[in-house]
């Protein structure tokens, strides 16, 4: 395979931008496919939604990947959620992919949800190109988007092409680099027709070619000389320095609508031109020894093999790996070594994706996104022919934010929920399932209602258990907010061996709220305590924060200095020294007026004008800040910041507050201390659970 054609993308944007619908196109043009079938409505659903219940809700769950050639350029490509519930495969998708496609809506523009995205292709250096799509919808405007481009995402934007048609009368495309227009023809767009510019646009033309043409010249001083001089510059020259720029994080912007077939194919010209072939990315792995030793890998299929498990899928056939490769090669049959675990396993097959469908290969080079059946191993594993060969930085992980107790109503069939709650904990890192310790009931947490809510239906239809389900519950944190100086003592004199441990030290606050924020520093000096019997100390300290005293939350921003203590030559062990520390805590940190944290969701709600007025004072009534309102053709856009505790049912309140046509998206913004007067509320509620369980 010759690897400077080949490309790995991914298509990411907000939801509802038409990602699904761009990619169906994108199989129907370079021949996967021979009809074209939709998101919504009859038929067998899109390609790339495989699953009944991406059919039945229209949405995307599932980042699928398939692989498709255009122009003799063989390309990967993975179609990723857009609700921010399944933010975790737009993450693990784009932390393997060479390059992007960011879909954004002609009318819509930049959302929430593209913000998100833009921040995880930064996170990963992923260099894009922009499509807007929905080019005939009314209001549609390429270049407000453009510019919000630029404000809100503060992406390096242009516009590479100009609009023919307005609205309901798009009809095509003028290429500002070869100043020629693409219309289609045939049935379903399958033709494009170049043409000369129509008369009326060509001056508007001329004015963003040169605005195109400014931009590029950042990136290029011989750009820049021509322009200045104003000699005749080559199409070759053009892109040329656009490459450059897009692999220097520039965004060209196309447009069309995917959904009447338009302009579809000049975008995927683009993707070739433009985005980058796995030689053109730096890959480094560290050395498992030691992890400041980088080690530069190259998608060289002689080179020792290195690849990544970037996601697993357990269904009916076992165990389905998706793996990129991203130096040698791999072999059916052959064995490579998991770098986490030091085992050895054997690849019994390897399979090349189209959605759910698999097609059988016997081998798999550098460059490569494949899937590996018959290994047992975690989301984002590294895979090398040796042990300790090198390990690659793994994906981000957000922490959960909402939970729910499930039970099954036949008492019969918890094994079979328990196989369910195994597999989904395997295939979604940001799905987690725990039992209480006190209640025994088991709790599922992952990032939203709906996240949780589509593994429910699926253990209903995929293992046919009928679950019970409690309400939501909000993931709240502890954390002092003032520092304390602790001198403890724990002594037990009871016939044997005594107990005896004496610490002192600080206990302060520090900015942070996530689950593993605590720092622990030991300036014990002259053997006041001996070495030994530290870690048990940080032990006592750090298992005492999975419970807080206030409510019994995870207990986060917290800092202990270490500072002097005593020891007792027979009595004193590590136990003893754990024990002091856990005592310690539940003391002394309730002396650090502890605040109750929770979690704010930002969120962005578009209704109709018309209930702007009723949907802003039901925002205020839950607790909710407002950011901004703008008016976008007859749309309100207002984007606030409410606690995760006020929202659960509120899609259906925001859909009978505007006559079913309000929508809304929502994401985890940070965590704050909850008012004084609700943090009493929460836990009355939390002592009430206590009784009731305790009867």
């Amino acid at each position: 395979m010759n690897l400077e054609k080949l490309r790995n993308i991914g298509i990411s944007a907000h939801i509802d931008s038409g990602k699904t619908t761009l990619s169906e196109r994108i199989l129907y043009y370079c021949g996967r496919i021979h009809k074209i079938e939709d998101v919504r409505g009859g038929g067998d659903g899109a390609t790339m939604d495989h699953m009944e219940l991406e059919k039945e809700r229209g949405i995307t769950i599932t980042s699928a990947a398939t692989s498709v050639e255009w122009k003799g350029h063989p390309i990967n490509l993975i179609d990723t959620p857009g609700h921010v519930d399944f933010t975790v495969e737009v993450e693990r998708s784009l932390r393997v992919l060479d390059g992007a496609v960011l879909v954004l809506c002609s009318v819509g523009g930049v959302q929430s949800q593209s913000i998100t995205v833009d921040r995880q292709m930064k996170r990963y250096q992923c260099p894009r190109v922009a499509f807007i799509n929905k080019m005939d919808r009314t209001g549609a405007n390429p270049f407000r988007v453009a510019e919000q481009l630029r404000e809100k995402l503060g992406a390096d934007a242009f516009l590479m092409q100009y609009p023919i048609g307005h609205e309901e009368s798009f009809s095509g495309v003028v290429d500002l680099i070869e100043m020629k227009a693409y219309t289609h023809g045939g049935t379903e767009g399958e033709e494009v027709i170049v043409g000369d510019i129509p008369a009326d646009i060509k001056d508007e033309c001329d004015k963003y070619r040169g605005l195109m043409l400014e931009a590029l010249s950042m990136y290029s001083d011989e750009l820049m000389e021509k322009l200045l001089s104003e000699e005749e510059i080559s199409s070759d020259l053009i892109y040329k320095v656009t490459r450059d720029a897009v692999l220097g994080g520039a965004t060209p912007v196309y447009m069309g609508s995917a959904y009447k077939n338009k302009a579809v194919q000049p975008l995927l010209d683009a993707v070739l031109k433009y985005l980058p072939s796995p030689l053109d990315r730096e890959i480094k792995g560290s050395d498992p020894k030691d992890e400041t030793v980088k080690i530069e890998l190259r998608p060289d299929p002689e080179r020792p093999f290195v690849g990544m498990a970037f996601k697993i899928v357990d269904d009916a056939f076992g165990q389905l790996t998706f793996m990129r490769i991203y130096q040698g090669k791999i072999e059916k049959g052959g064995t490579y070594i998991n770098q986490r675990t030091s085992k050895k396993e054997r690849f019994s097959r390897i399979v090349r994706m189209h959605s759910d469908k698999r097609e059988e290969i016997d081998t798999a080079t550098a460059g490569d996104i494949v899937a590996v059946m018959g290994i047992d191993c975690a989301s984002g594993d590294t895979y090398g022919i040796e042990r300790d060969q090198c390990t690659l930085e793994s994906m981000f992980i957000p922490d959960p934010v909402i939970k729910i107790s499930v039970e099954p109503k036949n008492r019969s069939e918890s094994d079979k929920m328990g196989k369910a709650l195994q597999r989904f904990r395997k295939e979604d890192p940001t799905f987690r399932v725990f039992t209480d310790a006190e209640t025994k009931e088991i709790l599922i947490s992952g990032m939203g209602e709906l996240h949780l809510e589509v593994y429910i239906e699926r253990i209903r239809r995929e293992y046919g258990v009928d679950i019970e389900v409690g309400a939501p519950k909000v993931s709240y944190r502890e954390s002092p907010t003032k520092a304390v100086e602790f001198d403890y003592k724990h002594k037990k004199q009871s016939g044997g061996s005594g107990q005896f441990a004496h610490i002192k030290g600080r206990l302060s606050p520090i900015e942070s709220d996530s689950e593993d924020s605590f720092e622990f520093e030991d300036n014990v000096t002259g053997g006041r305590i001996p070495k030994q019997f530290i870690p048990a100390v940080e032990k006592g300290f750090r298992d005492s924060l999975v419970k807080g005293p206030v409510a019994e939350y995870p207990v986060v921003g917290t800092r202990i200095d270490l500072d002097d203590g005593s020891y007792h030559d027979v009595d004193s062990s590590e136990k003893a020294f754990y024990t002091a520390a856990g005592g310690c805590f539940r003391e002394y940190f309730k002396q650090a007026a502890p605040k109750l944290l929770e979690p704010i969701m930002k969120m962005e709600i578009e209704v109709p004008e018309d209930f702007q007025g009723t949907v802003v004072g039901d925002v205020i009534k839950r607790r909710g800040v407002m950011s901004s309102n703008d008016v976008v053709d007859g749309n309100s856009v207002i984007v606030a910041e409410v606690p995760l505790a006020e929202t659960f049912g509120y899609a259906t309140d925001v859909r009978s507050m505007t006559q079913g046509q309000g929508t809304f998206t929502m994401e985890l913004l940070c965590f704050r201390q909850v008012p004084s007067n609700i943090q009493e509320e929460i836990i009355e509620k939390k002592k009430e659970e206590k009784l009731v369980d305790a009867k």
